[in-house]
C-alpha cells in the first residue's frame, strides 16, 4: 500500500487557484451565526442557555432556511481545504497542522470560555448565586465515555457547547489522515477520475444527495448539532475532499447550479410540511418523519450545489479590479473566522443574560443583542487576539494569518 499523495507532490505542490467565493460563503455563515444564535433566545422551541420571558414560534421556520445548508457548507469547504493540505504536507503533516490549528483552540476555549454559558444558565434557571470560580470545578468534573464519539468527556455540567463544530472537524481530519496514508495511489486516482467523468453527465452532480438523504432517514438527525447528524457532516466533509480532487466537479456544480436551486426550493417546501407535521421529526421512525428527513437530506446537498455553483459563476464574471475590495473584506473575515466563531457564543449569552431582563419588545431586544454581540466580539478579536502573539496561537491563527479553512480548489 502506498500513500495517496507522493512525497514529490508534497514537496513541490502546484498552487491552486484562489476561491474567493468560498471565502464569501464561510464569511457569511460565520457572521450569520450571531443572528441565528441571537434568535434562539426568543425561540419558543429551542432550549438555549438564556431565554426571553416572551418567545415566538416563528423563528423555527426561519431557522430551518439556514440550518439546511449553512453548517453542511462549512464541512464541505473544510473537506476542500483538507485535500489541499494533504497535497502540501502529506497525511502526517496535515494531522499535525490540524492539531495545532484546531486542537489548541479547542482545549484553550473549553477551559477559558465554554463554562460561562453553563454558569449563566444555572443562575437564570435556579436563581443560584454561586460564583463562577466555585462553579468551575463542578463543570470540569468529567469522566471518559467513548459511547458518544467523538465527544468522549462526560459530566453533569460539562459540555463542548458551540465547539461541537471544532470537535467534529478535528476528528474528521484525523480520521482522513490515516486513510489517505494507506489508500493505494493509482487505484484511488482512477476512481476519482471515473467519478469526475460521471459528474459531467446531466444531473449527476446531484446524486450525492441520495446517501445523505438515506442517512438522515434511517439514522436520524441531532438537534444539538444544528439539525444534522454528525455522520451526515462526515459525508459533506468527504464530499469536499472528493470535489477538490478534480476541476471537473467544480465545472459540474457551476453547470447544474440553477437546476439544483430549483430542486432545493421545491424539496424544502414539501419537506417542511412533513417535518413540521411529525411529533419528533429528528428521531421518529414514523412514515411522515422519515419522509421529512429524506427530503431534508436531499434539500441540503442540492442547496450546497446551488449556492457554491452560483457564487462560482458570479466570481468568474467579476473582474479583479471590481472585486478587489470585496476580496479584501473576505480575506479579513476569512482570517478572523475561527476566532470569531470561538468568541461569539459566550459573549452572546452574557449579553443576552442582561438584555432579556429589559422591559422591551422582542424586535428591540433582538436588535440590541445582535449589535452589542457583534461589537464586543469584533473588538475582542481585534484587540485581544489578532494583535497578541500568544493569543493568535491559542486561537488557531497562522503566521501570517489565513482563514479558518484554506479555501483553494
Amino acid at each position: 500500500m502506498t500513500m495517496l499523495v507522493p512525497a514529490t507532490e508534497v514537496a513541490r505542490p502546484s498552487r491552486p487557484a484562489r476561491r474567493p467565493e468560498l471565502d464569501a460563503i464561510r464569511a457569511f455563515v460565520v457572521m450569520g451565526l450571531v443572528f441565528f444564535h441571537s434568535a434562539l433566545v426568543f425561540d419558543a422551541r429551542d432550549d438555549f442557555y438564556v431565554k426571553n420571558p416572551e418567545t415566538t414560534g416563528v423563528i423555527t421556520i426561519f431557522a430551518g432556511l439556514a440550518v439546511v445548508w449553512a453548517m453542511p457548507m462549512l464541512f464541505m469547504v473544510a473537506g476542500l481545504g483538507s485535500w489541499h493540505s494533504l497535497r502540501r504536507r502529506g497525511p502526517a503533516g496535515m494531522a499535525a497542522e490540524r492539531l495545532r490549528r484546531l486542537g489548541v483552540p479547542l482545549v484553550f476555549v473549553t477551559v477559558a470560555l465554554v463554562p460561562l454559558p453553563q454558569w449563566l444558565r444555572m443562575r437564570g434557571e435556579t436563581g443560584s448565586d454561586e460564583s463562577y470560580l466555585r462553579f468551575l470545578p463542578r463543570f470540569f468534573d468529567v469522566r471518559l465515555d467513548l459511547s458518544d464519539f467523538p465527544f468522549v468527556l462526560r459530566g453533569e455540567h460539562f459540555e463542548t457547547g458551540h465547539l461541537w463544530f471544532v470537535v467534529l472537524l478535528l476528528a474528521f481530519s484525523l480520521m482522513l489522515a490515516p486513510v489517505a496514508a494507506w489508500l493505494p495511489r493509482e487505484p484511488t486516482r482512477r476512481l476519482l477520475d471515473r467519478l469526475a467523468t460521471v459528474a459531467q453527465r446531466r444531473g449527476a452532480i446531484l446524486l450525492p444527495a441520495i446517501p445523505v438523504a438515506a442517512l438522515c432517514a434511517l439514522v436520524g438527525l441531532e438537534e444539538a448539532f444544528a439539525g444534522w447528524s454528525r455522520w451526515a457532516y462526515l459525508l459533506f466533509f468527504v464530499y469536499g475532499v472528493v470535489l477538490a480532487s478534480d476541476p471537473r466537479f467544480r465545472e459540474a456544480m457551476r453547470r447544474e447550479a440553477m437546476r439544483a436551486g430549483v430542486l432545493a426550493v421545491a424539496l424544502f417546501s414539501i419537506g417542511a410540511v412533513a417535518f413540521m407535521s411529525a411529533e419528533d421529526p429528528f428521531t421518529d421512525m414514523t412514515g411522515v418523519a422519515i419522509v421529512g428527513r429524506t427530503l431534508y437530506g436531499l434539500t441540503g446537498w442540492c442547496a450546497l450545489v446551488a449556492i457554491a455553483g452560483l457564487l462560482d459563476r458570479r466570481q468568474a464574471s467579476t473582474s479583479d479590479s471590481a472585486g478587489g475590495s470585496r476580496r479584501r473584506l473576505f480575506d479579513y473575515v476569512g482570517t478572523a473566522a475561527l476566532p470569531l466563531y470561538l468568541l461569539h457564543q459566550p459573549i452572546l449569552v452574557a449579553v443576552a443574560y442582561v438584555v432579556v431582563r429589559w422591559d422591551a419588545a422582542i424586535p428591540v431586544k433582538y436588535a440590541v443583542l445582535v449589535t452589542v454581540t457583534y461589537a464586543i466580539t469584533v473588538a475582542a478579536y481585534e484587540l485581544l487576539v489578532r494583535r497578541v502573539r500568544l493569543a493568535r496561537f491559542l486561537f488557531g491563527l497562522r503566521e501570517p494569518t489565513v482563514g479558518l479553512i484554506h479555501s483553494r480548489a
